[in-house]
């Protein structure tokens, strides 16, 4: 009888890889060879965990890491809620979901609002890494060019306009953008709404 193989879904086959994580094997070279690095692909922590935190961690007592609730902790919510509140942006505790990162966060908001097929409009350059999300929730995305002349502040909203389309879902953007740093004004946000 012939061994049965293991294929990879499609889905997972056509995922572009991280070019992020494409430049480590690079870095690693080039560090053998006695070159100095500086790593700005990746977003690794370089500051010291404060003590307090430190300390709490090494109280710990629990002998059981059990799940927690799967929307997050109530009282985090409820601070996440207040915070939103003090910003002019009121949200009901059952609109606020706490996940383990942001790329999951995006992931299940693109799963949540978009279906395979559908668009998902977003400000260029963007973080790399939105390809694979998008790919795995068999969306496109449809990049919306930012211009370095006004500091990749976001693209007018003709600009998105266009670009509009009836599978268009969603405009996915973070603030600090990512890669660009550029940070958008609640004026920017607000033309978008």
């Amino acid at each position: 009888m012939p061994k049965p193989t293991l294929a990879i879904s499609k889905r997972t086959a056509a995922m572009q890889a991280s070019p992020i994580r494409r430049l480590v094997p690079l870095a690693d070279q080039a560090k053998a060879r006695g070159l100095k690095v500086y790593h700005l692909n990746i977003g690794q922590p370089d500051i010291a965990t404060p003590a307090e935190v430190m300390e709490a961690v090494k109280g710990f007592r629990e002998e059981v890491l059990a799940y927690g609730p799967s929307l997050g902790l109530p009282e985090l919510r409820q601070e996440i809620r207040k915070y939103f509140e003090g910003r002019d942006a009121p949200l009901s505790v059952d609109d606020i979901m706490v996940t383990t990162a942001g790329s999951e966060a995006i992931v299940f908001a693109l799963l949540a609002v978009g279906d395979p097929g559908d668009e998902v409009l977003v400000p260029e350059p963007f973080y790399t890494n939105y390809n694979g999300f998008a790919s795995m929730a068999g969306m496109t995305l449809v990049p919306v060019p930012a211009d370095v002349e006004t500091g990749f502040s976001l693209p007018s909203r003709s600009e998105f306009a266009k670009r509009v389309t009836p599978r268009t879902r969603a405009i996915l953007f973070c603030s600090p953008n990512n890669p660009t740093g550029a940070v958008f004004s609640r004026q920017d946000l607000e033309m978008l709404a």
